[in-house]
């Protein structure tokens, strides 16, 4: 009989080791908290949704990945999808309770997503998003434009990562100006730009032409609209000087001047207009937003989202809203596989209580009840191995104290098995220093 095989494993699906989990775990402990500082309420639905909402609102179609029983008939089409963000499942949402919500409605939601695109260094078939959204009946005031991304600032500021820029536009300001070069098909206009970093700009000029109906000169003109960038309001001077003229243009361009000057004065430098930023989704309609790690431009956006106007509707009132998206496993696939961030152990466990023989096990477990009870994450030695044994088993782990029992009435005692000190210690009283209570993470020495 033939060996088994190890398994194979599967690309696209990352599976985080011990000590990674935690450094995951504090990331989401961390966005969640500043979430919710802001007044976001969580919020979780479920994994599928019908397919024609899934492909109905942009280029994502092919990435769906569908859901069907394993002995469907042939001829029984697959009518359920996994969701591919929580955007789309949010809006569903919020026309099936808009009755039992209060508006604006303001929530956050940190779930698994799936696309079937091609696996590569940031990019998953399964992963894990963060985002908020703001969204209210039938009209949604602009500051929640100027609002999201601050809100999403603070809480990547408040991860141990590399600083951030995150990048804004306004699909208005696009818009208005493909019309005003006569474009035939302004989506196409957006479609186009949108692949400007992928794709460069001769490709993207063809397809201006091709699938726009812009001429080479209208082209070219879109093209040097893409090229303008800037961290303050001089960006607009720069639109105006290509000599273009359209209300929506005009619209567009007062809204995101306003997103920036808002930025500059909360945090200057972190927001910047960047007018090739257009975002492939075809529901976003106003100010849109995308963010780049600092010295890691080559992972593309680490989170990204925008304004949408139509997403959500009933056919009597229309749900308006403005959302950001955190793509956290992209985040932690370059800060783990960089070795930006690691976890000081890979075991929640602070103490391991000693066993020096099977028969005290019993006051061994009590003595790790107590701690557990006073907060203090404890295992119990898996043996009543020798000592030595005990404590290598604890350094493997990570483990920083090992708790010994007192013999022939003397108090127990605990050693920090890093300096080696070992001190008298009673379970009711003694605490380890903040700093070893729980792992921490740390991040590499220059």
């Amino acid at each position: 009989m033939a060996a088994p095989s190890r398994p194979a494993s599967l690309s696209g699906f990352p599976e985080w080791l011990p000590a990674e989990r935690i450094v995951e775990q504090h990331f989401l402990e961390t966005i969640r908290r500043v979430f919710e500082l802001h007044g976001f309420a969580s919020l979780e639905t479920r994994a599928v949704e019908p397919l024609e909402a899934l492909t109905r609102k942009g280029e994502i179609d092919k990435e769906v990945y569908v859901l069907r029983r394993l002995h469907a008939a042939e001829d029984e089409a697959a009518a359920l999808g996994l969701h591919f963000d929580l955007t789309v499942p949010f809006a569903r949402y919020v026309l099936e309770h808009a009755g039992r919500l209060d508006f604006p409605f303001r929530r956050y939601q940190i779930q698994k997503v799936w696309r079937g695109e091609r696996p590569q260094d940031g990019r998953y078939r399964e992963f894990t998003q963060a985002d908020i959204d703001i969204i209210d009946r039938d009209t949604l005031a602009f500051h929640h434009e100027v609002e999201i991304p601050l809100v999403v600032a603070d809480a990547l500021r408040a991860l141990p990562i590399p600083a951030v820029r995150i990048q804004v536009n306004n699909r208005k300001l696009v818009e208005g100006f493909a019309r005003g070069v006569g474009a035939a098909d302004t989506a196409a206009v957006l479609r186009a730009l949108d692949k400007l970093d992928k794709a460069g700009p001769e490709v993207v000029a063809a397809l201006l032409q091709s699938e726009a109906g812009l001429g080479p000169a209208a082209s070219t003109r879109c093209l040097a609209l893409a090229e303008i960038s800037a961290a303050d309001a001089s960006f607009a001077d720069r639109v105006r000087a290509l000599g273009v003229d359209d209300p929506l243009l005009d619209e567009g361009l007062a809204e995101l001047v306003r997103v920036v000057e808002a930025a500059a004065d909360h945090a200057p430098g972190l927001v910047v207009a960047d007018l090739r930023i257009a975002r492939g989704l075809d529901y976003y309609t106003g100010t849109v937003y995308e963010t780049q790690l600092l010295g890691h431009e080559d992972l593309g956006s680490i989170c990204s989202g925008g304004r949408y106007d139509a997403l959500a509707s009933d056919g009597r009132a229309t749900y308006p809203g403005v959302g950001i998206s955190i793509g956290v496993s992209r985040l932690l696939g370059r800060v783990l596989g960089r070795g930006l961030v690691t976890a000081s152990r890979s075991v929640p466990t602070c103490v391991l209580v000693a066993v020096a023989h099977e028969d005290s096990r019993r006051s061994a477990d009590r003595t790790a009840a107590v701690l557990r009870a006073r907060g203090i994450a404890t295992e119990v030695a898996p043996s009543a191995a020798k000592f030595g044994k005990q404590i290598r088993h604890a350094d493997r782990r990570g483990i920083p104290y090992v708790w010994f029992a007192g013999a022939d009435g003397e108090p127990d005692s605990v050693k920090d098995i890093r300096s080696g000190e070992q001190s008298p210690a009673d379970p009711e009283t003694w605490s380890p220093p903040a700093a070893d209570l729980v792992p921490q993470l740390e991040e590499p020495t220059p």
